[in-house]
């Protein structure tokens, strides 16, 4: 609902501020904007430049779960039935935008779209936020927890394509304002999107944008079917967290994209990620060492 609608050189912004809690965890603040324009096509596909000061983190009980580097992937190891939040750090001295998704789904609204596109948590300069479960309202949200691909919040909503992966696509603000001071405590998490939402309805959609809504719709509805061995994000218990809109002027190009795999640890031995941490029951490695006599005199009570 539009509040207040402000100028921007950009485009024509409503805000709508609130006072937040995140998951009881943290003082907290969300916003969204909404942009007017729609991504040029000629910026649809620049490549993502890759900063290794950005870096997410997911956090058990206050814990950092430990990160194993394989075939140019980072991969986590799930801890069935355990609760845990995304640790999102900005290492810039200005604002930064952030779209992070679960099992492929937006962590505030759900939706299966574009980084640029995608509602995002803003995150003041050198600031670090915690975000621990699905956005349901302006005041409440769900908490993420690791279960199976069955119970998952993605296949409950029929999006089982994307399982298993959390990833961050960072976007810098224009004309920030630079801050050359210490990082500050941890600040106030908040979130924004895009107005591709308050464009006029009779804009036609141009054809590339076709194709691709018309290759993801493919892709769902070729799903795999969901397991009961493999790791995935449920929606658990109800948590307050007030959110607020804010309006930013990004550019387009993302900073970088930070993307974690995380796996229970029998996929992770069968990958080739972790060691097995014992000898696996062989019975025809068994069977071929048999013998058939040992010196014994007489036959021993079972």
């Amino acid at each position: 609902m539009r509040k207040t609608a402000i100028k921007n050189c950009c485009a024509v912004l409503s805000i709508i501020a609130a006072i937040a809690f995140l998951f009881s965890i943290a003082p907290s603040e969300a916003a969204v904007a909404d942009y007017g324009v729609a991504l040029p096509p000629s910026e649809q596909h620049r490549p993502i430049v890759v900063d290794s000061r950005f870096e997410i983190d997911v956090l058990v009980n206050g814990r950092s779960l430990q990160e194993y580097h394989a075939r140019g992937k980072s991969y986590v190891e799930a801890i069935a039935g355990a609760e845990y939040e995304v640790r999102i750090r900005n290492p810039l001295p200005y604002r930064i935008a952030v779209a992070l998704s679960v099992d492929g789904l937006n962590s505030i609204d759900a939706r299966r779209t574009s980084a640029w596109t995608a509602s995002k948590w803003v995150i003041e300069p050198y600031g670090t936020i915690h975000i621990g479960g699905w956005q349901m309202s302006s005041e409440r949200a769900r908490r993420f927890y690791f279960t199976t691909e069955r119970e998952s919040y993605a296949s409950k909503l029929g999006q089982t394509s994307n399982l298993g992966l959390i990833s961050a696509v960072f976007f810098r603000e224009i004309r920030p304002i630079r801050v050359p001071i210490a990082p500050p405590p941890r600040p106030h998490p908040r979130y924004e999107e895009d107005g591709a939402r308050s464009r006029k309805k009779s804009e036609a959609p141009t054809a590339s944008a076709d194709a691709q809504r018309a290759a993801n719709e493919r892709s769902d509805s070729i799903a795999p079917v969901p397991d009961d061995e493999s790791a995935a994000t449920g929606i658990g218990r109800s948590v307050r967290n007030d959110v607020s809109w804010v309006n930013m002027d990004l550019d387009s190009r993302p900073a970088a994209e930070v993307t974690l795999r995380y796996e229970y640890y029998p996929a992770l031995v069968r990958l080739g990620i972790l060691p097995r941490q014992y000898d696996r029951p062989d019975s025809l490695r068994r069977r071929e060492g048999a013998t058939g006599f040992e010196d014994r005199r007489f036959s021993p009570e079972p």
